[in-house]
């Protein structure tokens, strides 16, 4: 991984980026459109509104000239039920295959251990193969699969969960 990048949490803008980085992968390569759009959106807003550092994880990935290359999230408001949820897990495609996203999930995954959550889970999409090689290696095991999702129909969803 190039040594030129800057890590942090929450920065003005870092949302909408966010956002973008999203659409710009899932609409050109998936076909994803509004629906997808505003699901990301209005969740991705709601989690930031009642971010708390004792029980959330968000870390971003910037340039040096402060363009967004890539995030992760843990979601650990239902942690105790349900698991805690690994979320907006991005690389941007001029950042993929430089140990970015493998830095990413080190992180996450040493914050899931801090925390003692015991139980984590994901879901995305079938056809991410290295995306869905590094959950592996992370421990997470796919547990269901559904043929279509609900924005282009085309898209597998799956569901990876990790117990410790």
């Amino acid at each position: 991984m190039t040594t030129s990048l800057i890590f942090g949490n929450y920065r003005p803008g870092v949302i909408a980026a966010n956002i973008t980085l999203h659409m710009d992968y899932y609409a050109q390569l998936w076909g994803f459109g509004v629906r997808f759009e505003a699901k990301v959106a209005a969740e991705m807003g709601e989690f930031h509104a009642r971010y708390d550092p004792q029980r959330d994880f968000f870390l971003a990935a910037y340039k040096a000239d402060g363009s967004l290359l890539g995030t992760i999230t843990i979601d650990g408001i239902a942690a105790t039920e349900e698991g805690a949820h690994l979320r907006w897990f991005i690389v941007a495609p001029a950042a993929q295959g430089l140990g970015l996203g493998k830095e990413l999930m080190q992180q996450a995954d040493s914050f899931l251990r801090e925390r003692n959550y015991r139980n984590t889970y994901l879901t995305t999409f079938s056809g991410l193969d290295a995306a869905r090689s590094l959950y592996e290696r992370y421990d997470f095991r796919l547990v269901s699969e559904n043929a279509r999702d609900p924005w282009s129909g085309m898209v597998g969803i799956q569901r990876f969960e990790r117990r410790l």
